[in-house]
């Protein structure tokens, strides 16, 4: 079988896109697949890179061509230049896409859409799922419904920035209090994305915010742990162990993420069993309220008198060798190699389920 590879993107979170490529390209079972890297530069383009028949043997010889026009063709450390091809030309049987992409255009349900048109397997979430796991705003009010703890936010829309002003700071100071962390509604790891103490700072956050989305929102800032929970399955929902983000600052930047590596992961988390237990229940609820598949990542706090409150769900989670995803089904006891399995077989049985149903439709 084929699996196509798809990285890169339009988004803001472009690199990491490529990390989580080429992690999985180490690990991916060669013995039943054949892997086609396509990377979609910057500004859009779709580059189809050679076939690999094995893995990565040289980790450290690989390095990422920056250029928008070249892609990497992730075999051996060496680097060619992919062939340009349309979108729609990854349709052929006995194939499964395998989007790792983050941000928009890539978890935001629009290229999800584009699979189930074209009428082909993917790993991860659906269109609905997606799109609503993406939409910070949306899925506040999807976990409201759902009767899953948050903490106090207001959203806020550019135009009303930009028309009253005061308005937006009087629904903000009213409803909150500082420190406030401002957020695009649509951008993941840390991008876009302030801590405010006063309201020179909130000017500034939501300013910085509104460059990546016209929809921004405003949360109440709380002392809090930040702890992940890792989801598995279709409708067969399996969760992990909670994970802890250990902080050493108030807030970790994209930079400090991604970049710097500067992020502490304690897994599991100490937490007593009643927390685990919750944050499970709580991370299971959420993926089947966003109507989720594949996999996701739940993000929640936890104060000192344990209460929990969700923070958002992440559809297609930062997959990189040290990312908090693969790490929490590590220590769950689900290696790397077999999570990637376990993604493509829940994407092709998801597939199967779903054609299984139109036909029955149209007959």
């Amino acid at each position: 079988m084929k699996i196509f590879l798809i990285y890169g993107g339009k988004s803001a979170e472009h690199d990491v896109s490529i990390l989580t490529a080429f992690s999985i390209t180490k690990e991916i079972y060669y013995k039943y697949y054949d892997v086609e890297p396509i990377y979609i530069t910057k500004s859009g383009k779709w580059l189809q890179g050679m076939t690999l028949e094995s893995p990565v043997i040289n980790a450290d010889a690989l390095k990422f061509e920056e250029a928008d026009e070249a892609v990497l063709a992730i075999k051996e450390g060496a680097i060619s230049t992919g062939v340009e091809i349309s979108p729609t030309s990854i349709k052929q049987e006995d194939a499964v896409i395998f989007p790792v992409l983050h941000g928009p255009n890539g978890e935001d349900g629009t290229i999800q859409g584009l699979f189930e048109v074209i009428g082909m397997p993917y790993v991860g979430a659906g269109v609905l799922a997606s799109a609503c796991g993406m939409d910070k705003i949306i899925s506040k009010y999807l976990f409201q419904q759902a009767g899953l703890p948050q903490v106090p936010y207001v959203p806020v829309l550019k135009n009303n920035w930009s028309t009253d002003a005061e308005k937006v700071f009087m629904q903000c100071e009213g409803t909150l209090l500082y420190p406030m962390f401002v957020k695009p509604a649509n951008m993941g790891s840390s991008v876009g994305i302030s801590k405010a103490e006063n309201r020179e700072e909130l000017i500034e956050a939501i300013e910085e915010a509104l460059k990546y989305d016209r929809r921004i929102v405003v949360e109440q800032g709380i002392e809090a742990r930040e702890l992940e929970v890792a989801v598995l399955g279709n409708s067969d929902i399996h969760t992990s162990v909670p994970g802890e983000i250990v902080k050493t600052v108030d807030f970790y930047d994209y930079d400090s993420k991604y970049i710097n590596n500067e992020v502490t992961l304690q897994i599991p988390a100490k937490v007593t069993e009643d927390v685990s237990i919750q944050l499970r229940e709580y991370a299971a609820r959420a993926f089947q309220t966003l109507d989720g598949s594949g996999l996701s990542r739940c993000d929640f706090f936890l104060t000192s008198n344990d209460e929990i409150f969700i923070n958002e769900v992440n559809t297609m989670p930062g997959f990189t060798q040290f990312s908090m995803y693969p790490l929490l089904w590590e220590n769950t006891g689900l290696g790397y190699g077999d999570l990637v399995e376990e993604l493509i077989q829940l994407a092709l049985r998801r597939f199967e389920e779903r054609q299984a149903f139109q036909y029955s439709e149209e007959s």
